[in-house]
């Protein structure tokens, strides 16, 4: 599916598959970031997939299959949830809202056929409908209240407000920062009427590409499941409990997993930030290597080959140009990476220098105060 916002002068198509048939930028990707960061400028997402839960039973439905507490969701209220496999793996990641009549869920367009065919099979007898409605809205994103034709099919305005402000109710943070730089992340999600795109296309409020919305999300440590998820991802990894995450309730497939690592284990992998120091070039790619010097061990020898003093300890999952920042990456590496070294990234043109800022840091987890009971010296 086309959007008709590559009609508007300059736009480029996204290259990468998973968002094919949207602007990745209009010809100035600095220029569009600060537009989509003061709130005056929009986001095309009309590739995104929108699904509609209708039934007296759909928030109580939806809660039991997933993360967060939805079952007493207010009409208006957002929130976020995963669906996990068995193993505590992430599935499936889901925005969603309640319209007082409808839950709606908002996903990655490739998440959309396996999540409807999935949810069918679990509905048993319970009063709840799906109806995959991409067809009929589209996702316009936004820092902002642009004046949009916002579909309003119930009453309320179908617009997601993004939770990742700040931590949810039931929620946890890994990261330790004197102020997250989320706290100024009022992004949203509006559903309007594909009928009115043209119109929208036609009018003189400024469009950002998704180039732009990618920096700015990497800079608010904020993770995308097109991106830093993969098939071994948890959500303690990704400091994902802060808002899709609710660690007092239970019964939802994978909550054994979520609760012992949190409680008394540590995720195996982590979230950091890159700074790519002093590199102009072309950017790294992700599924680029991160690597990191081998150390040296209690003998005073390095460990690794002297062809090659590092050793691969994750992936680049998100890379972008900051109009600010400059150069940064997010990537997932092994929990035990040392924290405050430097590392570098792996690409086909050579190695590129990158400062690490810690999103979850390696003692994240086990956060339950354990203690084993003494054992009773037998009697005399």
């Amino acid at each position: 599916m086309t959007s008709k916002f590559l009609n508007r002068p300059g736009a480029v198509e996204s290259a990468e598959p998973v968002d094919a048939g949207i602007a990745a930028h209009y010809g100035n990707a600095f220029s569009e970031q600060r537009a989509l960061a003061t709130g005056t400028a929009i986001v095309d997402l009309s590739h995104r997939a929108v699904i509609a839960v209708s039934g007296s039973d759909r928030r109580s439905w939806i809660d039991s299959l997933s993360s967060q507490s939805v079952a007493n969701l207010a009409p208006g209220e957002s929130t976020e949830t995963l669906l996990l496999n068995m193993t505590g793996r992430i599935d499936y990641a889901v925005r969603l809202f309640d319209d007082g009549t409808d839950l709606w869920l908002l996903l990655e367009r490739e998440q959309a056929s396996g999540l409807l065919l999935w949810l069918a099979s679990m509905k048993f007898a319970l009063r709840v409908e799906l109806t995959d409605r991409s067809l009929e809205f589209a996702t316009i994103g936004s820092l902002g209240r642009p004046e949009l034709p916002v579909a309003v099919p119930h009453g309320l305005p179908l617009i997601w407000h993004d939770p990742w402000m700040g931590v949810r109710p039931g929620g946890y943070q890994y990261a330790v920062a004197t102020r997250h730089p989320a706290a100024d992340w009022t992004y949203s999600e509006t559903l309007v009427p594909r009928a009115a795109l043209g119109g929208i296309v036609g009018s003189d409020i400024p469009a950002a590409g998704l180039h732009a919305l990618e920096a700015l999300r990497v800079a608010a440590w904020r993770p995308r499941f097109s991106t830093e998820v993969d098939d071994k991802s948890i959500p303690h990894e990704l400091d994902w409990l802060r808002t899709a995450v609710h660690l007092n309730k239970g019964g939802y497939r994978g909550q054994q997993t979520v609760a012992k690592v949190h409680n008394v284990g540590h995720p195996p992998r982590r979230l950091v930030m890159l700074y790519l120091d002093g590199f102009e070039g072309v950017l790294p790619s992700r599924g680029d290597r991160v690597m990191a010097p081998h150390g040296v061990g209690q003998d005073g020898v390095g460990r690794g080959s002297l062809a090659d003093p590092f050793k691969n300890v994750g992936l680049v999952t998100s890379v972008a140009r900051h109009y600010e920042l400059g150069p940064v990456a997010l990537a997932v590496i092994k929990r035990g990476t040392d924290a405050a070294g430097d590392l570098l990234v792996r690409t086909c043109i050579g190695d590129v220098p990158a400062r690490q800022v810690v999103i979850v840091p390696p003692d994240a987890g086990a956060v339950a105060a354990v203690t084993l009971p003494r054992l009773a010296r037998p009697a005399a």
